[in-house]
């Protein structure tokens, strides 16, 4: 616990007994919070498209809507109702697992000049832009892990739109546990992943 936070609980506990109700509720705050299991994604060996080792590409931070921009797991209970994971977390936000995990897929393959994300100095030749538009468990629908992710290449040299697509995977998420579900999430996710760089070396 850091200097300035114990300074922070003491000034609290000082105040007047007017406030010792909501003072009851904030110093919670000020113990050891319950830690979080925290899991992570991993990246296929893929590449079943064509060698494009004369191209670079730069994959960007995927966009999404704030419930999945996050490093909570969504569980979706019905169609307008979602919730989060108890006592679990991604070991970052997922749109920057993302990246990441596509990153070391193109680079898994072999069949590329080079990939890089923005600031890393590639002359590079295609953007990679993405949208995560599900990665959750999906409770209302028996319980499946669906990863739906947007995919658009981009050429940097002239800003046309080389391809565009959208790829998605459902998997069984069984029955009842973090890790089960957090499993189920990661082989859709592997599934979308290698259909995405085996569609972007076919595409370039």
């Amino acid at each position: 616990m850091g200097v300035s936070h114990v300074w922070a609980c003491r000034a609290l506990l000082a105040r007047t007994a007017i406030l010792m109700p909501l003072v009851a509720l904030a110093v919670t705050g000020c113990g050891t919070a319950a830690k979080n299991d925290t899991f992570d994604l991993s990246a296929p060996v893929s590449g079943e498209g064509p060698a494009a080792r004369r191209s670079q590409i730069l994959v960007q931070e995927p966009t999404a809507l704030k419930p999945l921009n996050s490093d909570q797991i969504v569980v979706r209970v019905s169609p307008s109702v979602i919730q989060y994971l108890a006592r679990s977390q991604w070991s970052d936000s997922l749109p920057r697992m993302v990246q990441s995990k596509l990153v070391e897929a193109y680079q898994n393959s072999g069949k590329l000049g080079g990939v890089g994300k923005p600031g890393q100095g590639l002359a590079i030749d295609y953007q990679v832009v993405t949208e995560i538009r599900s990665f959750e468990i999906d409770a209302g629908a028996g319980n499946q892990a669906v990863v739906e992710i947007s995919a658009m290449i981009l050429n940097d040299r002239n800003g046309t739109v080389r391809a565009q697509r959208v790829f998605r995977a459902a998997t069984p998420a069984g029955g009842g546990s973090s890790e089960g579900y957090v499993k189920a999430l990661d082989r859709a996710f592997a599934a979308v992943t290698g259909q995405i760089v085996n569609w972007t070396l076919t595409s370039i």
